[in-house]
């Protein structure tokens, strides 16, 4: 069985300590991962910040051709990376060739994103005594980037750690997800022969306690961090002076209104709802019918999910696969079961076969049942209608996240209501929270984080503005 070293200052590194990684679906051995102690943690970073200065003065070509080649890599290897999530995430092939799919278009806006980062004239002319001067403003590297990706898109969030960072002149060290680490060492190898500066970056399986070690240290100037609101918040507390840039879940909602095209809703709320095992931030979880059409939605949606292709995720039919791991499928059980104490109908689904989980449709749920209130990431939807549309905005507002939302409707008014009233990040008109695309600003309020995602956005986090003023 193959051992699969990590990432240190660009050079892979085998370690003593390591663990054994098995595919979610039928467990079978995927190889051994070599995992970082804090001695590789403060060499990546030791070689991170030697490497701050070369890294930034990296031309716009430089760091442009450098994301080209890595993407044009990752193209040609695109299957194998595929196939390696599915072992090991259980996410079902055609969404995994799709991420992959759009981790090489991040790298490809990144790497157009290099190139525009050339600042601004501002004119400091305003007063006599300045008469005659000039500022030019340009956006400098802040430093390392501390990057924690999660394991539900093992490939494309690191890609939105890693490309922009590069883009940006900045160093990056990369904590994968423990269940996904040999997808992020995929993208080790080919960032190893694409001509960065030495220790421009590291790919580091660690415990936590390393990581932890990683946000806490001096050296390090953004951490980036995408994953729970319990542990992005804390990472957020002991960061120190650090930019921290936290993309965190969501329970995001659906609004559909009676004008709406009832065929197309229904068919995005159920794959929003129920692709990849509902393990997405921006999953549909919440839907808000009008009265007047709830009924004939729901049937449309119910019959919708009978037809969903469940199983092995290497299945071309398949669109829901395994939740990650057996303590994720008790938990998605037992908040069903909860909320059904509290007087829930369950309208299809509500039973757990090892660890899939059947699609569940929810009624009457109360506002305070876990289902509703908190991040399932699980294939459960709760259902609920509504006779005003204030009154559902308000509802969709209860969260105390605010990510992503969906409006269905052809009124412009009802639209621009929405979006000047929905507490959330991205407001998306007839179509699901779960649409995104990688160079749009992606990221949420409240309890869903700081800052945005998307190239340009992202190197924004990581840059400062610096302002030259000059005298004639």
């Amino acid at each position: 069985m193959a051992t699969h070293p990590l990432f240190l200052a660009g050079k892979e590194t085998p370690t003593s300590a390591t663990f054994r990684q098995r595919s979610v679906y039928d467990g079978h051995d995927l190889g051994d991962v070599c995992l970082a102690g804090k001695g590789d943690a403060a060499a990546a970073l030791s070689a991170a910040w030697h490497a701050r200065m070369p890294m930034s003065r990296l031309s716009s070509g430089a760091r442009e051709s450098v994301l080209r080649r890595a993407a044009e890599a990752m193209l040609r290897q695109q299957e194998e990376i595929a196939q390696t999530i599915t072992a090991e995430t259980g996410k079902p092939i055609s969404l995994a060739r799709g991420e992959v799919s759009r981790a090489v278009t991040t790298f490809e806006l990144s790497a157009e994103e290099a190139k525009r980062n050339a600042g601004e004239v501002v004119a400091l002319d305003t007063l006599p005594a300045s008469e005659g001067r000039i500022g030019l403003v340009r956006r400098f590297p802040r430093g390392t980037v501390i990057g924690i990706t999660p394991f539900n898109f093992p490939i494309n969030l690191v890609a939105h750690k890693v490309a922009p960072a590069l883009a940006a002149g900045c160093p990056i060290i990369l904590k994968p997800a423990p269940q996904a680490p040999l997808t992020a060492l995929m993208l080790g190898r080919i960032l190893m022969q694409v001509g960065l500066p030495e220790g421009a970056f590291s790919i580091l399986p660690c415990a936590n306690d390393v990581a932890e070690s990683l946000v806490r240290d001096d050296r390090a100037a953004t951490v980036s961090f995408t994953g729970s609101a319990k542990v992005g918040w804390y990472l957020a507390g002991i960061a120190a002076k650090k930019r921290v840039v936290l993309e965190l879940g969501g329970n995001a909602s659906v609004i559909v209104e009676p004008d709406a095209d009832l065929e197309a809703a229904a068919q995005r709320i159920v794959t929003g709802a129920f692709a990849n095992a509902g393990q997405v931030c921006i999953k549909v979880q919440r839907v808000f019918a009008h009265e007047k059409i709830a009924d004939r939605l729901l049937a449309r949606l119910l019959e919708r999910t009978a037809q969903l292709g469940i199983g092995d995720p290497t299945h071309e039919d398949v669109l829901v696969g395994p939740l990650i791991d057996e303590n994720n499928a008790l938990r998605v059980e037992a908040w069903v079961q909860e909320a059904v104490k509290q007087g829930a109908n369950v309208l299809s689904g509500g039973v757990r076969d090892g660890l899939f989980y059947r699609p569940t449709w929810l009624t009457d749920v109360p506002e305070t049942a876990k289902v509703s209130c908190e991040e399932v990431f699980g294939p459960v939807t709760v259902f609920a209608r509504y006779q005003d549309f204030e009154a559902a905005l308000n509802a969709a507002n209860t969260s105390e996240f605010g990510l992503q939302a969906g409006v269905f409707t052809h009124s412009l008014p009802r639209a621009m209501q929405a979006f000047e009233t929905l507490e959330v990040g991205g407001v998306i008109l007839n179509d699901v929270p779960t649409y995104r695309v990688d160079h749009m600003p992606y990221g949420g309020v409240k309890g869903s984080g700081l800052g945005r995602e998307g190239p340009s956005y992202a190197i924004e986090q990581f840059t400062e503005p610096r302002l030259l003023a000059i005298k004639p």
